[in-house]
C-alpha cells in the first residue's frame, strides 16, 4: 500500500511544483538552470498536459527577472482579430469598441518575461510583427505611431511540430530560428513512468484536502494499473483523473473508477494501448529488468509492489508464459531445451 502523505515528500522533487525524479525530467531540469540566467529566448516543445506553463514559470523564477512581472497569453484561446491588440496594446478609436487606451502583454511584461503558449497558432501576420519585437525590443499599439521600447525576455510552448510547419509554409522560417535559440523538449508522461506514483500521491493529497476527505492509502495493485496506463493526456489527465478517483472514493482507500479511462480510450487513436495491454507490457518491462526474478526482494514483484502470488496470477492472466523467458545456457554451453527453461523459471519464482 502507497501512503498518500510520507511518501510524496520523498518521491517528489519539490523544485518549482514540478513533481518528479525521473532522468528524463532530470535532464529538462538540468537545461532549465543552464539557460535560466540568460535572457535568451526559450522553445519548449511538448505534448499537450506536459507541464510546458510550469517550465516557464520555473524559467522565470529562477532568471535574474524573477522579481519582474510573469506575463501568459495563450495564443490559441485568443480570437485572430483581438490578439494583435492582446500583445501590442490599442490606442483609444483604433477600432471600433476601442473606447479607451490599453496596454499589451508586451508593455506589461516589460522588465520581465512573458509566455506565449500555443504558438504554432499564431497566424503569419503576426509572426512578421512578433519577429521585429523580439529582434528590435520595439513596437507601436495598435492605432499608434509611437513606438514603445521594452525589455522582454520571450518563452514560447507548442504542441506542435514548428520545423514540419516551416516546410508546409505555415510558420515562418526566421521566427521559428528566432523562438529556437535554446529548444526544450518535454518528455511525455508514458515515458517518466517513474514519477507517476509521486504525481498520484500529490494530487490525491490535494484533493483529498480540497473535499474534506481522509484518504490516507492507494492499494498497490491501484498504482500498478495507473503506471502501465499510457496517458495520451499526460499529466493533466493523470490530474483530472485522480480528481475523480478522490470524488468516488469511499473510506480512507483510493479507489478510482478504471472504467472512466477505458471510456477515454475509446475517443483516441486505436493505435494507444488498452489497459491490459498497458499492464502487460510494463510486468514484461519488469520482468526483463530483473532477469526474470519474481520473488525476493530485487524480484519484479518487490518493484511493481505486489506479492509474488499477485503477481503470477497476473501474469497467467495476461498470457505471459515462458516463452517471454530469455533462453538459459545448459552446463555444456548447449541451449537447454523448453523442460530446462521451465525449471529455471521455477526457481527464480
Amino acid at each position: 500500500m502507497w501512503n498518500t502523505f510520507t511518501e510524496v515528500s520523498e518521491r517528489e522533487t519539490a523544485s518549482h511544483g514540478i513533481i518528479g525524479t525521473s532522468r528524463p525530467l532530470a535532464s529538462v531540469m538540468s537545461q532549465i538552470g543552464v539557460v535560466a540566467p540568460t535572457s535568451s529566448t526559450v522553445l519548449i516543445q511538448g505534448e499537450t498536459g506536459t507541464g510546458k506553463e510550469l517550465i516557464a514559470q520555473a524559467i522565470h523564477d529562477l532568471s535574474p527577472r524573477r522579481n519582474a512581472s510573469f506575463i501568459k497569453l495563450n495564443c490559441a484561446a485568443i480570437p485572430a482579430g483581438l490578439i494583435e491588440s492582446e500583445l501590442f496594446g490599442h490606442e483609444r478609436g483604433a477600432f471600433t469598441g476601442a473606447l479607451t487606451q490599453r496596454t499589451g502583454r508586451f508593455e506589461a511584461a516589460n522588465g520581465g518575461t512573458l509566455f506565449l503558449d500555443e504558438i504554432g497558432d499564431l497566424a503569419l501576420d503576426l509572426q512578421v510583427k512578433l519577429l521585429r519585437v523580439l529582434q528590435e525590443q520595439e513596437f507601436e499599439r495598435l492605432g499608434g505611431t509611437r513606438s514603445i521600447r521594452v525589455n522582454v525576455r520571450l518563452v514560447a510552448a507548442t504542441n506542435r511540430d514548428l520545423l514540419q510547419m516551416v516546410r508546409d509554409k505555415e510558420f515562418r522560417a526566421d521566427l521559428y530560428y528566432r523562438l529556437s535559440v535554446f529548444p526544450v523538449a518535454l518528455p511525455p508522461l508514458r515515458d517518466r513512468r517513474e514519477d507517476i506514483p509521486a504525481l498520484v500521491q500529490h494530487f490525491v493529497a490535494k484533493y483529498s484536502e480540497q473535499m474534506n476527505k481522509v484518504i490516507e492509502t492507494i492499494p498497490s495493485e491501484t498504482m500498478e494499473v495507473i503506471m502501465a496506463y499510457d496517458w495520451p493526456g499526460n499529466i493533466r489527465q493523470l490530474q483530472n483523473f485522480v480528481e475523480h478517483g478522490v470524488i468516488v472514493s469511499e473510506g480512507p482507500v483510493f479507489r478510482p473508477d478504471f472504467g472512466q479511462l477505458q471510456r477515454q480510450t475509446t475517443s483516441v487513436p486505436k493505435s494507444r494501448k488498452t489497459l491490459e495491454d498497458a499492464t502487460r507490457d510494463h510486468i514484461l518491462q519488469t520482468l526483463e529488468e530483473t532477469s526474470w526474478v519474481v520473488g525476493g526482494r530485487q524480484g519484479a514483484a518487490a518493484r511493481l509492489g505486489v506479492a509474488r502470488t499477485t503477481l503470477l496470477s497476473k501474469m497467467q492472466r495476461l498470457g505471459i508464459e515462458m516463452q517471454h523467458l530469455s533462453p538459459v545456457p545448459a552446463a555444456n554451453g548447449i541451449l537447454a531445451d523448453n523442460a530446462n527453461r521451465r525449471a529455471a523459471f521455477a526457481s527464480m519464482a
